[in-house]
C-alpha cells in the first residue's frame, strides 16, 4: 500500500505565444515623468510593460490614453505604461511642446520623447496609436494598432501576471512614474472662448475640466463651472463635472452649449441659474455600426471639439470620427451632417466628403467654416450641401507659407473666426500664428506671430482676443491693417516612405482575435477593409471596400510614389457559449502609408491591427 499523498494536479501550461526580444527604448528628447531618470528596458524587467506610440495631435491617441486609464490604475503594481511620443508635425518634435502635452492630457506614466522616430523605427510601427506589450522577461508578446484594445490588453496582462508569478519573474511594487510639480495659473491649457452679451468672456479651462467666466479684461475670474475633477455630472455649477471641455456656442434662448470632448457629449450651461445639463451623447464613444441619427441622449458621439449655431442647428466638429454632426434643439435629435468617417481631404457632396479631425467652426450666413486640423486645411460647407477646400492639400503637407491659397500652407489649425469684412482668421496652432484668408482675393496672409499654440479667437470690438493655449491665457490684439512678413517654410510628415516593388503588392491587415474572444459573425462579416491612394492613379486596381483583410493591389507603372490609405475594422466577442449576451469589442484603425516604388522594394505590406505578424 502506498501511503504517499496524491500528486498535485499540474497547473495548465501557459498559452503558447510568439515572443520577440524588445528593442531598447531610445529617444533624443529624453524622458519625462521619471524625476530626471533615464529609463532602460532593464529597469523595467519584472513588469508587464505596455508601450504606447502616440503623438499629441492625434485624437485616436487621446482616445487610447483615456481607454487605458482604468487598466493603468487597476494593475499599477505589475504594469508600467510607457508613452513613446513619435511626432507627425514639426511642432510636435519640440521638446517643450511634448512637456506641455503630457500635462495637458494628464499623462500619468513615463514618456519618452522620440523626435527622430528612432524607437518607432526599431519597433516597425506604421500608425498612431500603436500599443506594444512586453512581458516581464523583456519579450514583445503582442501589438495592437488603433482603438478598442483595452479589454484584450487587460486579459493578456492578467495571463502574464499569473504566468510570471508562477515562474518567479514578476516584480510587484511601484513603477518609475514621478509626477511633475504643479504650476499655479488662472487657466490651464484653455481651449475655446465665447464673447457674452455682458462683455465678459467664457472660456473652457480644458485641463482643469471647467468652464470659466472672465471679466472683460480677459484675466479676472468671475465664476467657475465644474468641480475641477473629471466626470460626467449634471447639476449646479459647483457640483457639475466636465471632462476636457472644448467648444462653446450660444443657443437662441441664451443658454451656452459646451462640447464636452472626453465625455463624448454636448452639455448645456444656463448662465442665469448656473445649472449644467446634457443635450446629446450617452457618455460612451461612438463606434462604427453605432447609430448615426436619433434622439440626442440615445446616440453616442465621439470627441466633439467645437460647436457653432448655423441655419437653425448646432453644428458639431466631431473630431473623433472625422465628420460634422448637427443637433436640432427643437426635435431633440442629432445626425451626421457631413463626412463619411474616412480620414482625409475630399471635397464634394456632404455625404461623400472626407475630413480629418475637424476642430474649429465659424458660421456666417452663407458658409460654415471648418478648421480641419490633421489635413492642415481650411474648409467650408455651403447651404446647398457641398464641402469645399480653401487652403490645404492633405494629410502629409503642411508649413507656414502665405500667398495664393492654392499654394499656401498651414500647420494643424484648431480654430477659425469669421471677420466683419467676410474674411476669416485662422488659429494656426502649430505655427504659433494667427492667419487670414480672404475669399474675395483667395489670398492667405499672417496677422500675428509669437503666439503659443493658439486654439481659438473671438472678436471684441476692433480687437481680436486669442486663446493662447500653451501660455494659459487670453491675448488681446488689435487687428492689423498690414500683414506680418514671414519667411515661407514647407514640410512633409517625417515618416520614411516604405519601398515597395513594382507590379502587385499583397496587403495583409493582421488581426488575431484576443484570448477568450472570437470574430463576431452573427450578423454577417465582422471585418471591413477600405483602400484608396493619393494620387488615385497610384493603384491600377485593388481600391475600394470589402470584407477580406487581405487584398492584392496592382500598382500603376506610371506612378512611382504616393500614399496608401487603409482603413480596417474587426469586431470580436467574448467566446463563451453559456453567455447569451457576450460582450463585443470593435477594433479599428486608419493608416496612411507613404510608399515609393523601387525594384528592391517589398511585395508584401503587413499592417498590424491586433496580434503579431506571423506570415505562413
Amino acid at each position: 500500500m502506498n501511503d504517499a499523498a496524491p500528486a498535485p494536479t499540474p497547473a495548465p501550461a501557459p498559452r503558447r505565444r510568439a515572443r520577440v526580444r524588445a528593442p531598447e527604448l531610445i529617444g533624443k528628447g529624453g524622458w519625462l515623468n521619471t524625476g530626471g531618470k533615464e529609463l532602460t528596458l532593464a529597469d523595467l524587467r519584472g513588469k508587464c510593460v505596455v508601450v504606447d506610440f502616440w503623438t499629441f495631435c492625434c485624437v485616436n491617441c487621446l482616445h487610447v490614453l483615456d481607454e487605458l486609464r482604468e487598466l493603468e490604475e487597476k494593475h499599477r503594481d505589475t504594469v508600467v505604461m510607457v508613452g513613446v511620443h513619435s511626432p507627425k508635425f514639426v511642432h510636435e518634435a519640440e521638446h517643450q511642446a511634448v512637456v506641455d502635452a503630457v500635462e495637458r492630457y494628464e499623462v500619468h506614466h513615463p514618456v519618452l520623447d522620440d523626435p527622430e522616430l528612432a524607437t518607432w523605427k526599431q519597433y516597425a510601427v506604421r500608425a498612431w496609436p500603436t500599443l506594444v506589450v512586453i512581458d516581464p522577461e523583456g519579450y514583445v508578446v503582442a501589438q495592437h494598432a488603433g482603438e478598442g484594445h483595452a479589454k484584450a490588453i487587460e486579459t493578456l496582462v492578467e495571463e502574464l501576471e499569473a504566468e510570471h508569478e508562477a515562474k518567479g519573474t514578476l516584480r510587484r511594487g511601484d513603477g518609475p512614474y514621478v509626477p511633475p510639480e504643479p504650476v499655479a495659473t488662472h487657466l490651464r491649457f484653455p481651449g475655446k472662448a465665447l464673447l457674452l452679451d455682458s462683455g465678459n468672456l467664457l472660456v473652457t479651462d480644458t485641463t482643469r475640466h471647467q468652464v470659466v467666466e472672465l471679466a472683460a479684461d480677459g484675466e479676472s475670474v468671475v465664476r467657475r463651472y465644474g468641480t475641477g475633477e473629471r466626470g460626467f455630472t449634471d447639476g449646479k455649477g459647483d457640483e457639475a463635472r466636465f471632462n476636457e471641455p472644448q467648444g462653446l456656442c450660444t443657443l437662441p434662448d441664451g443658454r451656452v452649449v459646451v462640447a464636452d470632448t472626453v465625455n463624448h457629449a454636448l452639455r448645456v450651461l444656463d448662465l442665469g441659474t448656473g445649472e449644467v445639463g446634457t443635450l446629446a451623447g450617452t457618455g460612451a464613444q461612438w463606434w462604427r455600426g453605432s447609430a448615426t441619427a436619433g434622439p440626442a441622449r440615445e446616440v453616442a458621439l465621439s470627441s466633439p471639439w467645437d460647436v457653432a449655431w448655423w441655419r437653425g442647428e448646432v453644428w458639431i466638429a466631431m473630431a473623433g470620427v472625422h465628420q460634422l454632426w448637427a443637433y436640432d434643439p427643437e426635435q431633440g435629435t442629432v445626425r451626421v451632417s457631413a463626412g463619411t468617417a474616412n480620414e482625409g481631404l475630399l471635397d464634394g457632396p456632404v455625404d461623400e466628403a472626407w475630413f480629418a479631425q475637424p476642430s474649429g467652426l465659424a458660421a456666417t450666413d452663407e458658409r460654415l467654416w471648418v478648421a480641419d486640423s490633421e489635413t492642415s486645411a481650411l474648409r467650408w460647407v455651403d447651404p446647398e450641401g457641398a464641402v469645399h477646400t480653401a487652403v490645404g492639400t492633405g494629410l502629409f503637407d503642411f508649413g507656414h507659407r502665405d500667398g495664393e491659397a492654392g499654394q499656401a500652407l498651414l500647420q494643424h489649425p484648431l480654430g477659425v473666426t469669421a471677420l466683419p469684412d467676410g474674411s476669416v482668421a485662422v488659429s494656426d496652432t502649430y505655427n504659433h500664428a494667427l492667419r487670414r484668408y480672404d475669399p474675395v482675393t483667395s489670398e492667405v496672409t499672417t496677422l500675428a506671430t509669437d503666439l503659443r499654440e493658439p486654439s481659438d479667437a473671438v472678436l471684441v470690438g476692433d480687437d481680436i482676443v486669442v486663446v493662447e493655449s500653451a501660455r494659459h491665457r487670453l491675448t488681446r490684439l488689435r487687428l492689423p491693417e498690414e500683414a506680418v512678413q514671414v519667411d515661407a517654410v514647407a514640410h512633409r510628415t517625417q515618416r520614411e516612405a516604405t519601398e515597395i516593388a513594382p507590379g502587385t503588392l499583397k496587403l495583409d491587415v493582421v488581426f488575431r482575435a484576443p484570448a477568450g474572444q472570437k470574430l463576431d459573425e452573427r450578423y454577417g462579416p465582422s471585418t471591413r477593409l477600405l483602400v484608396s491612394s493619393t494620387p488615385p492613379e497610384l493603384l491600377a486596381s485593388g481600391e475600394g471596400a470589402g470584407t477580406d483583410l487581405s487584398r492584392e493591389l496592382a500598382l500603376n507603372p506610371a506612378v512611382t510614389e504616393g500614399v496608401l490609405h487603409v482603413s480596417a475594422m474587426a469586431a470580436s466577442c467574448d467566446d463563451d457559449p453559456a453567455n447569451e449576451y457576450p460582450a463585443c469589442h470593435v477594433h479599428q484603425q486608419d493608416w496612411g502609408v507613404p510608399v515609393k516604388v523601387t525594384d528592391a522594394g517589398v511585395t508584401r505590406l503587413p499592417l498590424i491591427l491586433a496580434g503579431l505578424d506571423e506570415p505562413a
